[in-house]
């Protein structure tokens, strides 16, 4: 079982908590097990480190006996949510959320236990694709304009004339109505998302029902070392990057940001960390990497990061040679690949690498001369190796 100390470790403010209301009594006091909510909006269909924070607290419930409920807003979605933001996002189409929301839910595989009976999947179109207008008056009639705007990031757009729609309004109240619709005991969150929370637990105690607690995560810094892990400021480490460039990543994190990265990313005792802080980054980016690929594969990305330093290519991940596949007619064999990217210079020198073990994608050995490829998909992204020295990443 998982104890209270890990399910607390990482997180930045447990709310209310008080000498009635609190994590501990909830949990001792329940005679079920807790219903614990994420929300997930499927606005981008790639997943960072950054999304794992939540999603790990989330498995961490699990573990510990309690339900996780992940909820797909595949209808908030439709209006964005608009926190943190200095104006309006850009509304998407059902298609492009069920597209995002596809990917979203494969990559969280990694992460939650979709095995369990402890995981429920929502798609909150389920109950706000039903309320009517008179629905709609009653949750709105819960708010005034004045706590809207008192929301940050309202507040400033208020304050400098940017326009402010009123379906952004409803957003807050949406999100808010699913903990009604779910019935959550405890919803998980970044810090920026405490206002969100805040509406939920309030929706559920004027339905007279008991009022969720609320648990912020940090937002994790990118590998700038200073912003948010974004992909739009590519400081983000992918959750589906092949093995060698997560490590290369990883194993350059800055020292300030270290002890983070393990809290929130890992397991690890943070006691058990060694004073040497180039240690510390090769142990996180291999213990990451392990988590998930496997830790052979971690081993295999860490030997490859290494040769690539000491043959002298580059200590910038970003310029190993890309080749681009898009022209290649597939099905194509593994052989002719090798050839035509001029990793090898015949195809009996391709078959000799094949056969002598020397070939990897994405750090696992190829030894079948007679193997192929069927689509760009199988291979976009990876990286191709011949070898010691010789890498490409098939674009």
């Amino acid at each position: 079982m998982v104890s209270l100390n890990l399910l607390q470790r990482g997180v930045v403010e447990i709310f209310p908590n008080n000498e009635q209301e609190n994590l501990t009594n909830r949990i001792n006091q329940s005679d079920r097990p807790l219903r614990i909510k994420l929300g997930i909006d499927p606005t981008r269909p790639d997943l960072h480190l950054g999304h794992t924070v939540a999603l790990r607290k989330l498995r961490q419930f699990q573990d510990a006996g309690h339900i996780a409920v992940l909820i797909i807003g595949d209808f908030t979605a439709q209006i964005g949510d608009p926190t943190g933001k200095s104006e309006a996002r850009p509304r998407l189409t059902p298609d492009e959320v069920a597209h995002n929301a596809q990917t979203y839910l494969e990559q969280a595989k990694k992460v939650l236990d979709f095995t369990s009976d402890r995981l429920e999947l929502k798609y909150n179109s389920a109950w706000l694709g039903s309320l009517n207008l008179q629905d709609i008056t009653t949750l709105l009639s819960s708010m005034t304009v004045g706590q809207m705007l008192a929301k940050e990031g309202f507040s400033e757009r208020y304050g400098k004339g940017t326009p402010i729609y009123l379906h952004e309004f409803l957003y807050p109240l949406m999100q808010g109505y699913d903990s009604v619709a779910i019935a959550s005991d405890i919803e998980l969150g970044g810090t920026d998302q405490k206002f969100n929370i805040l509406v939920g637990r309030d929706l559920q105690i004027k339905e007279q029902k008991q009022g969720q607690l609320g648990m912020l995560l940090p937002l994790l810094v990118g590998l700038d070392g200073t912003q948010k892990m974004s992909k739009s400021l590519d400081n983000y480490v992918g959750l589906t990057e092949d093995p060698l460039s997560m490590y290369s990543k990883l194993e350059k994190v800055p020292d300030n940001l270290i002890n983070s990265y393990f809290e929130l990313l890992t397991d690890v005792d943070i006691s058990s960390l060694s004073s040497n802080p180039r240690e510390n980054q090769k142990r996180l980016a291999l213990t990451i990497v392990g988590q998930y690929h496997s830790s052979k594969i971690a081993l295999q990305a860490q030997q490859d990061a290494e040769k690539i330093v000491l043959s002298g290519n580059t200590k910038d991940l970003g310029k190993i040679p890309e080749f681009a596949i898009a022209s290649i007619t597939f099905p194509v064999p593994l052989f002719y690949l090798l050839k035509v990217s001029g990793l090898c210079k015949s195809n009996s020198e391709s078959l000799s690498q094949i056969n002598n073990g020397a070939v990897r994608l994405e750090g696992e050995k190829i030894p079948n001369p007679e193997f192929s490829f069927n689509s760009v998909e199988e291979l976009t992204g990876k990286i191709l190796q011949v070898g010691k020295k010789k890498f490409l990443r098939l674009i």
